[in-house]
């Protein structure tokens, strides 16, 4: 099957560097609407027969554009959601962003026991995000849209991508609405296709000047 994973739309979160990934979580900005409303255009040539969500609202509403256009409904997907940062929930000063982001990418380089301080270990990281991804396999579709999130897509994709390296999603954007491609299943493995780390609609709709702590590399 192909899975192509679509990472929300801009958030307020975003723009201030947040660490914001409790629920129900952050609408979308002005920006985030416009560039959610370029996906139809974007994913035209993909014969997607269903559509995916988390269960924040930011994925829900980045996929309403996509779902109208092609008459889908958005099923909620639990354990789509991004990865939790405990104690560093609403912080954003660079210590506490490499620490989540660094603990994250060290779940994917093989590392699953260290643990985001007051939140998650790789384990159950990848247990809860690999029975979502199952479950939506199981439904049978060919082709889905999965709109998730930054440091749980790049986490993901890069550990289970069988021809790049774990390490790949941490030296590679990821911005708002960026898309990534596999195709596979969970019992035979996943390639990674393509991945298109800027915002669906080009740079015009970039915006250099968020800090936006989940989608940049990281040194």
């Amino acid at each position: 099957m192909k899975l192509i994973f679509v990472r929300h739309a801009q958030t307020p979160a975003n723009v201030r560097g947040e660490l914001d990934t409790a629920y129900p979580g952050p609408k979308l900005t002005a920006l985030g609407h416009q560039q959610a409303r370029k996906l139809p255009d974007a994913l035209a040539d993909h014969q997607i027969e269903a559509i995916f969500a988390s269960s924040l609202i930011r994925t829900q509403l980045t996929a309403d554009a996509l779902a109208d256009h092609r008459a889908l409904d958005i099923r909620v997907q639990h354990g789509l959601h991004e990865i939790e940062a405990g104690a560093l929930e609403k912080r954003r000063d660079m210590d506490s962003v490499r620490t989540y982001l660094r603990s994250a990418f060290a779940w994917g380089a093989g590392d699953r026991d260290v643990r985001i301080p007051g939140g998650p270990d790789g384990h159950e990281f990848f247990y809860r995000y690999d029975n979502a991804v199952a479950e939506i396999a199981a439904t049978g579709v060919e082709t889905a849209a999965v709109f998730s999130h930054g440091a749980a897509i790049r986490v993901w994709v890069a550990a289970r991508s069988q021809n790049v390296s774990p390490m790949f999603a941490a030296e590679h954007e990821l911005d708002n609405t960026g898309v990534i491609v596999l195709e596979g299943s969970p019992d035979a493995g996943w390639t990674l296709i393509s991945w298109a780390g800027n915002p669906v609609g080009g740079a015009s709709l970039a915006d250099p000047t968020a800090p936006d702590p989940t989608g940049l590399p990281i040194d």
